[in-house]
């Protein structure tokens, strides 16, 4: 595990949900050479079998920000120590190398730290147009969201991360940064990204992560010259594409509950003199 109490504060951290990212559907296409981009920065070179706290965005999402990431899928793994967490009597999930806050979630830990807070919406529930659209990104210090990054548009990682990189780049190398990016591409609908193509599916939604994965190296490379980032990215729950007559997500089938995950450091690029 990595020790974050002792990175926070010299680190940024970044935390990506790749929204509704299959466990199966990140391996083939890691398999299949299809996410480069990750597949260097993966530790190992592989995803982490994980199991969500939530079995849709909102639900999951609540979790992630109380410090509840997605939990170890192999079993008697489950109090394996988390990165961060809300301080509360008995947490069994905590130990001297996790980054505890008094705060209600780590959103306002972190800001309490002396982070900017940053969001990048994707999906409905960060979308701003309605009271339950503001619930998560009010959480933040900055937060956007537009039609263009969101679920159905074509290009919606390029501007995403178009957005975050002139965000954070108007911040001084020295003002730390926790940027959150939801990434809205995978969510349905994703069979666009398949010419012809007119119902989601695995191979739809593994076309989608291919385009995800080529849309990433400028955010990861804008954060570099910051400096060294604290790193999970990770899918917030799957979605059930007919399994066992089970279709979309708040469900309980494996295909929803099972997610990819990685945490790492991001390091910092060596600047030529």
């Amino acid at each position: 595990m990595i020790n974050a109490r002792e990175l926070i504060g010299t680190h940024d951290v970044l935390l990506v949900t790749l929204d509704t990212l299959r466990y199966d559907v990140a391996v083939s296409a890691l398999e299949q050479g299809l996410t480069p981009n990750l597949a260097a920065l993966l530790p190992g070179g592989s995803w982490e079998h994980r199991h969500t706290p939530g079995s849709f965005t909102f639900a999951a999402h609540q979790a992630f920000f109380a410090g509840f990431l997605p939990t170890l899928a192999e079993p008697g793994c489950q109090k394996r120590p988390r990165l961060f967490a809300c301080s509360f009597e008995g947490s069994e999930t905590t130990t001297s190398e996790t980054c505890i806050f008094d705060e209600a979630n780590i959103v306002h830990g972190l800001a309490a730290r002396n982070y900017h807070t940053l969001c990048i919406g994707g999906v409905g529930f960060f979308n701003r147009q309605t009271s339950l659209g503001c619930v998560l990104p009010d959480l933040f210090a900055e937060s956007h969201w537009s039609p263009e990054l969101g679920v159905t548009h074509k290009q919606s990682t390029e501007f995403q991360v178009r957005q975050a990189v002139t965000s954070f780049e108007k911040l001084s190398h020295e003002q730390r940064l926790f940027l959150f990016l939801n990434v809205s591409a995978l969510h349905q609908p994703n069979c666009h990204y398949v010419k012809r193509e007119s119902e989601d599916s695995p191979e739809t939604m593994m076309a989608a992560l291919a385009y995800v994965d080529s849309q990433l190296p400028p955010l990861f490379e804008a954060l570099q010259r910051r400096g060294p980032t604290l790193t999970v990215i990770c899918s917030d729950h799957g979605t059930a594409y007919g399994e066992d007559g089970y279709f979309g997500h708040r469900v309980s089938h494996a295909t929803v509950w099972d997610v990819p995950y990685a945490e790492f450091v991001l390091p910092q690029l060596e600047l030529e003199p």
